[in-house]
């Protein structure tokens, strides 16, 4: 039998993808190969979003040039957005690779597979959605829907709309069959992707859709009993899905709402389409309605011509708001990209790297002080596995995205009260309760 290896970088899509990829070859009869030199076929699923994941491919891309000279039949492919940014210059860098694609064209890597080709072959078109594949889920009680594709903004820092396209929605009723069908295979928790995830629907046609209308429609799905979503965008963080997260069961009590810097000024030059007001307005509409509901974000330090009066401001904002967590990124140019072009305000690495670590000691000071809510409460978990810390403790998440390590007799997939004894910045820790037992006995 065939056997393949796949290694993912980046973003929840990616791993969508990579996921898709997965089901596609053991559906030509492939089977996936747990080390690198023993695969046949040899896979990148790639992200072109920061300047690390750049480098780190390099690097794997060391290793399978030289898998590839001990054994020439071996096939070497890379796909995700950083092939795709790079087209057939993929090809000039790295001639030992066999195939390469975008994130729309994953099915096209079925073609490559299936032909007699004896050259390189590129597939980077943009064909709309193509996520009509089978899926080699990570869990089998949590699922993946990509419920559209592509972005219509024009943030100055990203490169995205150009590696995934236009903004393209799927049908509501078409993401509902989905979903039904996820759910009578064991599936109880969904995750929604999309560039933009809450500006869902208003290109379709003939009747546009809101974002709302899909939680809803999702929620009413029976077997459904956690729905998540992301990445959100702050424009469309609008009052009708944050109600959706205090009046459907099932959506979970935590937004993930992207901030990238807490000055105006920076906001406007990145195109992010809000001010820090309007930011603030959003935060406090999501605890009015959802006042425990966990908040994480995305924070860029040292975007160009960012003044130190300037990272006072997110510092601000980050303190102001006491985020459960973050994601914070030293900015990184991206090709073809508009802030690629602010050369002459660049930050100089020594100054952004001070200020990140100033926000990372600021966000996990903040997420450790609100971590402490929990302290004493009982959660659901879903549980998904071992302790990566402690094999002797079980894993999960509640509903607000926290990790929870805890001690209990649970297996993957089943829901479990947990109190909740102690908490840090990024982990709450405790113990299934009495109660739980006492159910499952």
């Amino acid at each position: 039998m065939r056997t393949y290896h796949l290694t993912t970088f980046g973003c929840q899509m990616n791993e969508h993808d990579s996921e898709r990829m997965k089901g596609m070859l053991e559906s030509l009869g492939y089977s996936e190969a747990e080390e690198r030199e023993r695969a046949d076929l040899i896979l990148f699923n790639t992200c072109s979003v920061r300047e690390k994941a750049d480098n780190r491919l390099v690097g794997h891309l060391g290793e399978a040039k030289r898998l590839k000279r001990e054994d020439p039949e071996r096939v070497i492919g890379i796909g995700g957005c950083w092939s795709q940014s790079m087209k057939e210059k993929v090809f000039e860098l790295f001639p030992f690779v066999d195939v390469a694609f975008g994130p729309g064209q994953v099915h096209k890597l079925a073609e490559f597979l299936t032909t007699d080709s004896l050259t390189a072959q590129g597939y980077f078109e943009f064909e709309g959605f193509t996520g009509r594949l089978p899926m080699k889920r990570a869990r089998e009680f949590q699922a993946w829907v990509q419920i559209s594709s592509g972005c219509n903004m024009r943030c100055a820092f990203c490169i995205v709309p150009s590696t995934r396209g236009r903004e393209v929605s799927r049908p509501l009723e078409e993401l509902v069959g989905e979903v039904e069908r996820l759910s009578a295979d064991g599936v109880v928790e969904i995750t929604l992707l999309g560039q933009n995830v809450n500006s869902y629907g208003r290109g379709l046609r003939p009747q546009p859709r809101r974002f709302s209308e899909l939680l809803a429609a999702i929620d009413a799905v029976p077997g459904i009993r956690r729905i998540r979503y992301t990445s959100p965008h702050p424009q469309d963080m609008r009052e009708d899905v944050v109600r959706a997260h205090a009046e459907l069961e099932s959506v979970c009590e935590h937004v993930h709402l992207p901030l990238q810097s807490g000055s105006s000024r920076v906001l406007k030059r990145m195109r992010r389409t809000y001010n820090r007001g309007r930011f603030m307005d959003r935060v406090s509409l999501i605890r009015e309605y959802v006042p425990d509901c966990a908040l994480t974000t995305d924070i860029i330090v040292g975007f160009p011509g960012e003044t130190e009066a300037d990272f006072e401001e997110t510092l601000e904002v980050v303190d102001e708001v006491g985020f459960d967590g973050a994601f914070t990124f030293i900015y990184s140019p991206r090709r073809g990209t508009e802030a690629a072009t602010f050369t002459e305000d660049f930050v100089p690495h020594e100054v952004a790297s001070a200020r990140m670590q100033r926000l990372v000691d600021l966000v996990q000071r903040r997420a450790e002080e609100r971590a402490q809510r929990f302290v004493g409460r009982t959660l659901e978990v879903l549980v998904e596995g071992e302790s990566r810390t402690d094999p002797s403790k079980l894993r999960g998440r509640s509903r607000h995205n926290k990790v929870v390590n805890f001690e209990g007799v649970a297996r993957p997939g089943e829901f479990i009260p947990v109190e909740i004894t102690s908490a840090t910045s990024q982990t709450l820790m405790g113990h299934e309760t009495l109660l739980a037992r006492a159910i499952g006995a």
